[in-house]
């Protein structure tokens, strides 16, 4: 007997601005300065927001006041949705990167939003599927990975904030503190390996002054792709 293959429709992308529609009263817009804070560790959790513009961070602190970053976010994306989990207190802080423009979602009002629209509910937990899937895979980086790699990984991430379609992406300035924080490593490590990446031609730092960031070329890829000590030489450090 000959099994049968079911055909399953592809979920479909997250359409943000009709999915926002839906919200109505219950939703606001608002501008965020470069460091501001949007959400903080133990505040309220009662709302969701959306980022229209701007990038923004995700971050923890122990109890013994350890910070770390744990995500980077930027357009199209969304901050708090744990919210939906009966979470009663934000778990991480949320700061803007850049300026920002931000959506504020009353937790209620998304919730009646997704029981009312069932596409909108199934394209929301691709969404929510997906980031959680990007979580796991920046564990899994961090575990197994050298800092080499994982430098590498951020970069080609935060190259996708960009806008679709450019050949060589423009990511936002960024400190060298930050990017250490991300990968896991020291700045003077994140200094070594960024001057080795612009000496072989995968970053351009004037590429990207011309716009406030930094040029990511394609070609970073293969860093992640194959072994990073023999791509680059001895790139890492013991």
């Amino acid at each position: 007997m000959e099994h049968q293959r079911i055909k399953r429709e592809a979920v479909p992308a997250l359409n943000a601005k009709a999915f926002l529609s839906e919200i109505g009263a219950g939703m606001t817009v608002a501008q965020y300065q470069k460091r501001q804070s949007i959400f903080s560790q133990g505040d309220a959790s009662d709302a969701i927001f959306y980022i229209h513009k701007g990038t923004a961070k995700l971050t923890v602190v122990s109890p013994h006041g350890k910070e770390a970053i744990i995500a980077i976010l930027g357009p199209n994306d969304f901050l708090g949705e744990d919210c939906l989990a009966d979470q009663p207190s934000r778990k991480a802080s949320a700061t803007c990167m850049s300026d920002c423009l931000i959506a504020r979602l009353l937790k209620k009002d998304v919730i009646a939003a997704l029981h009312a629209q069932q596409i909108f509910a199934e394209a929301f937990l691709h969404y929510l599927l997906s980031r959680n899937l990007r979580l796991e895979e920046d564990l899994v980086d961090h575990l197994f990975n050298s800092s080499e790699k994982r430098l590498a990984r951020v970069l080609l991430l935060m190259a996708n904030l960009g806008k679709e379609g450019e050949s060589e992406p423009i990511i936002p300035k960024i400190s060298q503190e930050t990017l250490a924080e991300l990968v896991g490593t020291t700045r003077s490590r994140v200094s070594f390996f960024m001057n080795r990446f612009r000496k072989l031609g995968l970053v351009d730092y004037h590429g990207g002054q011309k716009r406030g960031g930094l040029q990511v070329r394609s070609s970073l890829l293969n860093v992640v792709l194959h072994d990073g000590e023999r791509q680059t030489r001895g790139l890492e450090i013991p």
